[in-house]
């Protein structure tokens, strides 16, 4: 017995833009297919999947919703919907009848004599007439050559090479720190190297970098470091020092989303699945970052120059990035290390317990207990264990041959 194939579901982000687009919430779409809101978020952010008969009412739905979209967009733009429909409609035009051929072609009339040199006329097979040349048409453009594959270390040295410098600059902005910037980045891409396939197949390489850069820079064992607890040199520009320390006084949270959404671009829906919340939940922890800013710089109210100021101090500060090939090794060790620190403790303890299992006794032997009076009868003393004193001189007793007197004996005089 064989399963049918699931019902095929558009991209969690598309999911989240097609409900947006109909103006419906995640309570109400949630009535709709019958389910809990909660459910709804977490289909909308990639973390589960739906299954069953849910799975069919949730993909009917948002085909529904992608049907209201296309007529809304219809609506607006009339212009386009003939035009769409002629090309749509378009067909082939029949062919006309033609009369039947004559025995004998009728000979083409000779054309009026152009300055340009003709092109030579390609020989025809024997049998058939010689037609006139064609108009020269436009020339067919050269086919591409097909792409090389790259090897997963070629394709992992251009993905940091391309996102490390922009991802560094963007982590300094959550830190405030060059070189724990730098270290998240680099442990973030070490670890994409050893998840490479996934990464690979992923639609956007450097938003799971990214997401997986910042879990480790906001992370609060950060604080446990002897690092942190050294201050650094804050920027130079008193401006760019102030639009710092405003960052740092936010919660990380609502730093993250005021980076994410006015400093790196990203769009709302977007921020909300990176940072793992609802789009209700990270507008308004937007707001609330604008405003906290806009306290102390008040210049800085509007989203535009914000967005600016925020380029700049990021670009302002000189971080560098290492090499690709030393960020791979430096994975590849830590694997390494940590494949060996798990194979060492497992021998270790399978020792101690093979150790402990030839050690161990086999019964149990009960103390014996002290002697106790009997209607005023003292206890019978038994051999104890001797004292130093007592074993010493047992020993000597036993090492040394103690000489007396002989034994008188009756002899004959």
């Amino acid at each position: 017995m064989t399963r049918r194939p699931a019902t095929p579901l558009p991209p969690p982000k598309e999911r989240r833009h097609l409900r947006e687009t109909t103006a419906l919430t995640q309570a109400q779409l949630a009535e709709r297919v019958g389910v809990a809101p909660g459910t709804v978020r977490a289909w909308e952010s990639g973390r589960t999947t739906p299954r069953g008969r849910k799975r069919e009412a949730y993909a009917k739905l948002l085909k529904t919703l992608a049907e209201e979209a296309a007529a809304g967009r219809a609506a607006r733009d009339p212009a386009s919907g003939p035009r769409n429909a002629a090309g749509a409609n378009r067909t082939r035009p029949e062919p006309e009848a033609h009369p039947e051929p004559e025995a004998h072609p009728q000979p083409a009339p000779h054309p009026e004599p152009d300055p340009r040199p003709e092109p030579e006329a390609r020989p025809e097979p024997e049998g058939h007439p010689q037609t006139l040349p064609e108009p020269a048409s436009e020339p067919l453009p050269e086919p591409r050559p097909a792409p090389v594959a790259l090897t997963p270390a070629q394709a992992f040295d251009a993905l940091y090479e391309f996102g490390a410098p922009a991802l560094v600059r963007q982590t300094y902005l959550l830190t405030g720190r060059r070189e724990q910037a730098r270290e998240s980045v680099e442990r973030a891409f070490q670890t994409a190297w050893e998840h490479w396939p996934e990464v690979a197949r992923d639609r956007d390489p450097v938003g799971w970098v990214r997401a997986a850069a910042y879990e480790y820079a906001l992370s609060p064992w950060q604080r446990l470091r002897p690092r942190h607890r050294r201050p650094e040199p804050p920027p130079a520009d008193p401006g760019d020092r102030t639009l710092l320390n405003a960052l740092l006084r936010l919660p990380p949270r609502h730093r993250r989303t005021l980076v994410l959404y006015d400093g790196v671009g990203l769009d709302l829906p977007e921020t909300a699945a990176e940072t793992e919340a609802s789009t209700p939940a990270a507008a308004h922890r937007l707001l609330h970052a604008r405003e906290a800013v806009a306290d102390r710089l008040p210049a800085l109210a509007d989203p535009q120059v914000l967005h600016r100021r925020l380029a700049e101090l990021a670009s302002n500060e000189r971080l560098g990035a290492a090499r690709p090939p030393s960020v791979r090794r430096g994975g590849e060790r830590r694997a390494r290390f940590r494949t060996r620190a798990a194979i060492a403790f497992t021998v270790a303890l399978i020792g101690t317990t093979a150790l402990t299992l030839r050690t161990a006794p086999t019964h149990y032997e009960p103390p014996v207990s002290p002697g106790q009076a009997v209607r005023g009868v003292p206890p019978r003393v038994a051999q104890g264990s001797l004292s130093d004193e007592e074993q010493e001189l047992r020993r000597k007793l036993r090492d040394q041959w103690q000489g007396g007197p002989e034994r008188l004996r009756p002899g004959l005089e």
